[in-house]
């Protein structure tokens, strides 16, 4: 049984959506927010980067920065930016990119849920990471970021509720400078309400693909408030998983941990197969590709080199267990210096260029982890490799706040 509850959501005002959704927090560097801020002046980022309102000295995870935030969001409250519906609602928020569309449901979702392992979970969070959602949630008395939820895609109450639901009239539509199309449908009518929320009822869980943090902060504000108002619900954007995309997610190392070149290709070669090649991608999954002195090599897995294991089994751990962590001594890839993680968005010129430079010694091109795997590994109640996934198109901040009450 999975608990969805529609909300009072504030939303942009229609006219303006373009100029208030923004990126993500997390995949912009300070110097890009404060670009979108100076290039649209109500931009959503200047409540969720609101460091870039302040000296460049402050602390972004301080006091200072979240009293900053809420400040700007009560100011888009009052002067029409945002507005706040009325009556709880659903939404539908849908995307456009390349061809594709993926359509996911916002709503709120339980606390409850999420710490009875019903809503599940593939990442190992950071404590000050938490921390720092949780502050921002407490002192801004609203939760700006959504978590990134997706369910498996074989329920037909649901599919045909939620398909009811396209065909309604958007609020509004915009084109991101990356050519993403973002469409934004209220569900205000009560019986459609009533067929989603049953729908759910019979998904048995939810998985978490992206805002682990987030949910987790979100449990730590509902204990705090202990339970009160919709303290103990967060939002939410629910997808079905046959319309995700994950790309690569693709790693740099800064040096040879010691080994000569040739030293380090014998020392690969024991695991895998390795051939020069023209092809920078990987052309399936459970095989890779490395860039090394101005050369693309094309690396086909030894026998016995890929366990059964569900996590094991992952390209990221393959690689990370044979060639990362005994040969280029990256024990801890979440901690470790000499690695870098690289988005497949970015593609392989970006891998070749930073080896190219003296950035980095060796780059790795993986396939996409498939999204069958990570709903597998969720499944099994075990964690994914860091930089396991990196989902494409981003869900943009500001399409949606909840206020809690």
């Amino acid at each position: 049984m999975s608990i969805v509850r529609p909300f009072r959501g504030v939303r942009p005002n229609n006219a303006i959506a373009g100029e208030v959704i923004a990126p993500p927090y997390d995949v912009l560097s300070r110097e890009e927010a404060a670009d979108i801020a100076r290039r649209y002046s109500r931009s959503f980022i200047r409540v969720t980067r609101s460091e870039i309102e302040l000296e460049e000295t402050a602390d972004p995870h301080g006091p200072e920065a979240y009293q900053k935030a809420q400040i700007i969001l009560s100011e888009y409250l009052s002067d029409g930016t945002l507005h706040q519906d009325e009556n709880p609602c659903f939404y539908l928020y849908s995307q456009s990119w390349q061809g594709r569309e993926q359509h996911g449901l916002m709503a709120l979702c339980a606390t409850d849920e999420y710490d009875a392992g019903l809503i599940k979970k593939h990442e190992l969070t950071r404590p000050d990471k938490e921390q720092d959602r949780t502050d921002h949630i407490q002192t801004l008395g609203a939760q700006t970021g959504l978590v990134f939820l997706a369910y498996r895609n074989d329920h037909d109450p649901l599919k045909k509720a939620l398909s009811s639901a396209s065909v309604l009239e958007p609020v509004w539509s915009v084109t991101t400078s990356d050519s993403v199309t973002h469409t934004l449908r209220v569900i205000d009518d009560s019986s459609l309400i009533t067929a989603i929320q049953s729908a759910f009822e019979a998904v048995p869980a939810l998985y978490i693909a992206d805002g682990h943090h987030r949910s987790a902060a979100a449990s730590r504000v509902a204990s705090l408030r202990k339970h009160s108002g919709s303290s103990n619900l967060f939002l939410a954007g629910i997808f079905p998983d046959d319309s995700l995309k994950i790309l690569a997610y693709n790693r740099l190392v800064k040096d040879l941990n010691g080994h000569s070149t040739d030293d380090f290709i014998e020392a690969v070669s024991q695991h895998f197969d390795l051939e020069s090649t023209d092809e920078a991608v990987p052309t399936k999954s459970q095989e890779w590709t490395m860039y090394l002195r101005g050369q693309w090599y094309r690396m086909q897995a030894k026998p016995n080199v890929i366990p059964e294991d569900v996590v094991g089994q992952l390209d990221v751990s393959v690689l990370q267990n044979t060639v990362l962590g005994p040969i280029l001594g990256i024990d801890n890839p979440r901690t470790n210096t000499r690695i870098s993680f690289v988005g497949g968005i970015r593609g392989h010129q970006a891998l070749s260029s930073s080896v190219d430079s003296g950035e980095a010694a060796v780059a790795f091109h993986l396939a996409p982890t498939k999204m069958s795997q990570l709903l597998d590994v969720a499944d099994a109640d075990r964690l994914m490799p860091p930089k396991s996934t990196w989902f494409e198109p981003k869900l943009r901040g500001g399409v949606l706040v909840h206020l809690l009450e």
